[in-house]
């Protein structure tokens, strides 16, 4: 049986199923993504090995949803629709514009394609979105002072929340670990949240970016409500609950698939 698509986007897709169903099963999974159940197998125990699900006699179910995967893991993946995501939401800044951009790998996806931008002021919490946009003669880039957390190069914290106080910018640039199908936006660090409310608060427009693998999926600390965003990027989006909320709230939808 020919594999058409490449292990990243597969187990992309393995996810969007668990977190739709709650529980899969490898038989059917096989037959839905045209792979042998061997191949399934794999995927279930690479992604299992990364906290993302929980296996299962015969299949997947939903983790815990009280840790994330590791920050070199989650670059890998939906990597594809995470380009495209970048590349949308980079055309949506305009030249001259400010803005903040939060720790993810989305977010570092689009800053990728800002850096042909003119005239941007750019803070970031993301060191590696700092070294992505340093350097450029035509962006002014403010790295966020605060704690370090090693796994990721965020700067999070209490000193990093009062830091970004000092700022009222055009544009966030925001991702999240998980959006409910009611429009929670959700994540996995309490510090880590802190900066993202603040970065919220202290924009005048809020882009939210991250691929459908994240709808539906858990993790335990509310950032806020989809009614803070105005405009959310996405390569697609798997719920129509979320659809209808995103609808009701007035947000600005670009599904890049």
């Amino acid at each position: 049986m020919a594999d058409r698509r490449g292990a990243s986007s597969r187990r992309s897709e393995i996810l969007a199923c668990v977190r739709r169903d709650g529980e899969v099963d490898v038989a059917a999974l096989a037959a839905e993504l045209e792979v042998t159940p061997q191949t399934i197998r794999r995927d279930l125990n690479h992604l299992a090995d990364r906290g993302l699900i929980a296996r299962v006699h015969g299949g997947a179910s939903l983790g815990s949803g009280i840790a994330n995967a590791r920050y070199e893991e989650r670059r890998g993946m939906a990597a594809a629709a995470k380009t495209r995501i970048g590349a949308a939401a980079a055309a949506l800044v305009p030249e001259g514009a400010s803005l903040f951009i939060n720790i993810g790998t989305t977010t570092e996806a689009v800053a990728r394609h800002l850096v042909h931008h003119d005239k941007l002021m750019v803070v970031s919490n993301n060191l590696n979105v700092v070294d992505c946009l340093a350097g450029r003669k035509e962006i002014d880039v403010v790295a966020v002072g605060g704690h370090v957390r090693a796994g990721d190069r965020a700067v999070i914290g209490a000193l990093a929340d009062q830091f970004i106080d000092n700022f009222r910018v055009d544009l966030a640039l925001i991702g999240t670990s998980g959006i409910s199908e009611d429009g929670d936006l959700l994540d996995f660090d309490a510090d880590e949240v802190l900066v993202a409310r603040r970065i919220i608060r202290q924009a005048r427009k809020v882009i939210l970016v991250a691929d459908s693998s994240k709808i539906g999926r858990p993790a335990p600390i509310r950032i806020a409500g989809i009614d803070v965003i105005d405009h959310f990027v996405t390569d697609r989006i798997t719920s129509e609950p979320l659809r209808a909320a995103l609808a009701t709230h007035g947000v600005a939808v670009t599904e890049t698939d």
